[in-house]
């Protein structure tokens, strides 16, 4: 039996850093809109969350060209 181990690549890891990051941004911005009733709009702490989000998309989306690479 072989047995190959599983390695993480930097595009895989790229992918997943990108999706994590647009799916936070969307999911902060999907509360704002829910919680509508409460006034005061985008917070100090939501606009940290917002810019780490995206932070975390752009480093993501620099990942995924370094191809096959391990992690």
């Amino acid at each position: 039996m072989i047995s190959k181990r599983f390695t993480l690549s930097k595009r895989l890891l790229g992918v997943l850093m990108m999706a994590g990051g647009i799916g936070a941004f969307a999911a902060i911005i999907g509360i704002d809109i829910v919680d509508v009733g409460r006034e005061g709009g985008i917070g100090p702490a939501q606009q940290i969350a917002l810019g780490l989000a995206l932070g975390l998309a752009v480093v993501g989306l620099t990942l995924i060209p370094l191809g096959d690479a391990p992690a």
